[in-house]
């Protein structure tokens, strides 16, 4: 015997059948409402301003921070090594190193 389900979305505002989930995200936390035409259309337009407003997150969720801007390490080594400091050939340079270097520039 076969069975057919049939899952029937009622809108979260009137209780009338509701024609689609609609999903938004507000202070970190994600949301969803099922809607019908006339409430989804009313949603959208009062956030319409906002979002024409707003900066799209980027997909990983992830906050990009700016990192400090470094000196060139080629120039840092050449400094270095004028000063007659240690400093490796190839590799990660020594944070004193670039102290000193930031120091004297």
């Amino acid at each position: 015997m076969a069975q057919r389900v049939v899952v029937t979305l009622y809108d979260d505002i009137d209780g009338s059948e509701a024609a689609e989930t609609v999903a938004f995200g507000l202070d970190g936390k994600s949301y969803e409402i099922d809607l019908n035409q006339t409430n989804a259309e009313k949603l959208r337009k009062v956030l319409a301003p906002y979002l024409d407003a707003a900066r799209k997150q980027s997909k990983s969720g992830k906050v990009y921070r700016h990192t400090a801007v470094t000196p060139d390490p080629a120039a840092v080594r050449a400094w270095a090594r004028s000063h007659q400091l240690d400093v490796p050939p190839r590799g990660r340079i020594p944070k004193k190193v670039y102290e000193a270097f930031e120091a004297a520039n």
